[in-house]
């Protein structure tokens, strides 16, 4: 029983309409799904993707009025976007100045082309040529990127611990990723990035652990990341994994129906917040594939809340 990859990342935005408009303006990403955070339903909760939402593509944000994340340890530190060739992370480079994002320069990172920035609000993002690997891609027509340079989904995700063993544990014994290889932190070269793989491999397939003692703790906020979710195929595996952690002592949130994808949420040992999520059913589950993301959806049981909860949503476009 594996993980078959990364499924979403969940992070935070205090300017949901600037939000909007950098990922679907300037990133090329597709809204799929335009609905609610459903623990607090005062805050949008945005899903972008390719033109269907395919698991594994879904960057997605909770729009909280929080100042800025603090950073350091005990954290998702660097969200992945993947592109295929130098020359498509070349034409993102000149893309992103275009639009006056500040860049680095293409660079080798654990044998991949790399090109490393930021969103406006701080959310550390790099776009990595993945040689072509991965699932079938699925380029938006409407998008304002052309389709040969399009992300193609996301991964790797990077972490941060300040101790590897209590993580390792748990990412080898209990959700069975396998420790490949190692390389220096790019920014702190005195440390250690390790790198653990699922299912069949690959940069969408991926955590990378840096391990960064002496840092401190981060404080989660605007431009910080919320969780990472990894893919469960189906749901008999899904209950098999509820099964397994429960097995292993590990604390869960128990089984959560986000209606899009069945969840499970721990925290691992360093305090960093995983889920675990089912492929399906999938965004067309309440939309029509044509229309996905340009009204405000919720799931069955908040609809008879529906004018409640819009009342407290400001338009973003």
């Amino acid at each position: 029983m594996d993980l078959t990859g990364i499924h979403h990342l969940t992070a935070v935005s205090a300017n949901i309409r600037e939000n909007y408009r950098f990922y679907t303006a300037v990133m090329g990403m597709r809204l799929v799904k335009r609905s609610v955070n459903q623990d607090d339903v005062r805050a949008y909760h945005l899903f972008y993707s390719d033109a269907v939402g395919s698991p594994g593509n879904d960057l997605t944000f909770f729009d909280w009025n929080v100042p800025r994340e603090q950073r350091g340890t005990h954290s998702i530190t660097r969200t992945a976007l993947r592109v295929h060739g130098e020359g498509a992370l070349r034409w993102w480079e000149t893309h992103l100045r275009d639009h006056g994002v500040q860049t680095g320069t293409i660079s080798e990172r654990d044998a991949r082309l790399v090109l490393d920035f930021e969103d406006p609000e701080g959310q550390r993002l790099t776009l990595i040529d993945d040689g072509g690997a991965g699932d079938e891609t699925h380029p938006w027509e409407r998008s304002s990127v052309p389709a040969e340079y399009q992300i193609r989904g996301l991964g790797p995700i990077t972490i941060s611990v300040p101790n590897l063993r209590p993580t390792d544990i748990v990412l080898t014994k209990a959700l069975n990723m396998r420790p490949v290889r190692q390389y220096a932190h790019p920014e702190t070269p005195e440390h250690t990035v390790y790198v653990y793989e699922m299912g069949q491999g690959g940069p969408d397939k991926e955590l990378h652990v840096a391990v960064q003692p002496g840092l401190p703790f981060a404080q989660g906020g605007a431009g910080g990341v919320h969780h990472v979710a990894f893919r469960v195929p189906d749901e008999e595996q899904y209950h098999a994994w509820t099964e397994r952690l429960a097995n292993m002592g590990i604390r869960t949130s128990g089984e959560v129906d986000r209606y899009y994808f069945r969840s499970l949420y721990f925290r691992e040992p360093g305090g960093i917040l995983f889920e675990l999520a089912t492929d399906g059913p999938g965004f067309a589950v309440d939309e029509d594939p044509a229309t996905l993301g340009e009204s405000v959806v919720l799931p069955p049981f908040l609809e008879p809340r529906r004018a409640e909860i819009l009342a407290n949503l400001k338009p973003i476009d």
